[in-house]
């Protein structure tokens, strides 16, 4: 079997490829941190812990430059410190995993999103995204995960290591969620989970698509839902025999059945539309929901497509 890379659905496996981990001082991101050097230790990868923070506006004249000088050596020496920290908070777990650090002087989400493009996920300390913040595009977690190349995990919860508990996927009719199940199906594989594959449907119907309600057979309806699922997931479980995966049709909101499914699971996968001006279409509302209430870390994916 050839291994897939955790990108967006374009690369195969690269074993220079680091997973990368931003970083800002923050406890959160400590344990962030940590959770990312336990998936690279898994995936034989080395990790990158980069700190990010946009420089002061340099004034070469006169007594300004003299000013500012102090600070910007005050910023460089608190970064490289805030590096050091989460570098021996790591070490101490994971002594013999490859370790870089970068200190980089852009605004963090433009650093990170680079980054991204050789790199193999993508992982942010966050704490749940305020629904205003999200729209105005001010998280850096939203950006990163708008325009990202590779998956973006967005890590919260008190778990920084590795459990058995398995992975939720939500699986709709878009692209952008076959290349999510493909992540998904080898972060499984690597890590050694079983996978809760959810597929939402609504009772809802069209305008005009039913002239009789009551003669709808809701129960076929189901069932058709359910093959699609077993349709759409047939590839990757046999390209992946040894992931286990339960799966679950719910006729509920996405949001909803993936949260309920993600109780005793450590992670959820979704995928992100790619479209549209504000960060609310680009990730959809499922995305954002997730982003918002979600306990357990939330991994998004775009696709090549949308990476464009």
């Amino acid at each position: 079997m050839l291994p897939r890379d955790l990108g967006n659905g374009s690369r195969t496996s690269e074993s220079t490829y680091p997973v990368v981990v931003g970083v800002d001082g923050s406890s959160t991101a400590i344990r962030a941190a940590r959770w990312a050097a336990a998936v690279a230790e898994r995936f034989r990868a080395s990790l990158m812990i980069v700190h990010a923070k946009s420089p002061l506006r340099k004034n070469l004249w006169g007594n300004i430059a003299n000013v500012r000088a102090p600070q910007m050596n005050a910023e460089r020496e608190s970064s490289e410190a805030i590096l050091a920290a989460a570098e021996l908070a790591v070490r101490e777990h994971f002594n013999d995993l490859s370790i870089a650090t970068l200190r980089v002087d852009s605004h963090p989400d433009e650093a990170l999103v680079e980054l991204s493009r050789r790199a193999r996920l993508v992982v942010l300390g966050s704490d749940e995204v305020a629904l205003g913040a999200a729209i105005l595009v001010g998280s850096t977690t939203i950006a990163v995960a708008i325009h990202s190349v590779c998956p973006v995990v967005a890590w919260r919860g008190g778990a920084e290591a590795l459990t058995s508990q398995p992975v939720v996927l939500g699986i709709d009719h878009d692209h952008d969620n076959r290349v999510a199940a493909t992540a998904t199906f080898e972060l499984a594989h690597r890590l050694g989970l079983g996978i809760i594959a959810v597929h939402c449907w609504s009772t809802r119907r069209p305008v005009g698509d039913v002239t009789l309600p009551i003669m709808i057979d809701w129960n076929q309806l189901e069932n058709d839902e359910r093959q699609h699922l077993s349709d759409s997931l047939a590839p990757l479980i046999n390209l992946y025999p040894d992931v286990e995966v339960t799966q679950v049709v719910d006729p509920d909101k996405p949001s909803r059945a993936l949260l309920r499914s993600a109780q005793g699971a450590q992670l959820i996968v979704v995928g992100s539309r790619g479209r549209g001006r504000l960060a609310g279409t680009l990730l959809g509302s499922t995305g954002l929901n997730l982003l918002h209430h979600s306990a357990v870390p939330v991994m998004i994916c775009r696709s090549a497509e949308a990476t464009e």
